[in-house]
């Protein structure tokens, strides 16, 4: 359980380290030109649960209208704001 109020606020951010992410039943998929998957929160609190290419994990909280684009390579971009939890 994550305790309400812990992790950090993040802005702008992008990975290519992300091995696996498993998205809450509050998100919708939209597939987009050049190849990029859109996955867009519909609540707020709405959570994906990353696994990274270190073997760490993290918690990523997103308000209703966030949004997380996936392109090839497996390559993240997320939105601004939302909050990262290391777990």
């Amino acid at each position: 359980m994550v305790r309400p109020g812990s992790g950090r606020i993040e802005n702008q951010v992008y990975s290519n380290r992300v091995l696996r992410s498993e998205f809450d039943r509050n998100w919708v998929t939209t597939v987009l030109r050049g190849n990029f998957v859109k996955y867009t929160a519909t609540a707020d609190h709405a959570r994906i649960d990353v696994l990274l290419a270190d073997g760490s994990s993290k918690i990523l909280i997103f308000n209703k209208g966030g949004y997380v684009l996936v392109g090839g390579g497996g390559i993240s971009h997320y939105s601004k704001p939302h909050k990262a939890i290391t777990v």
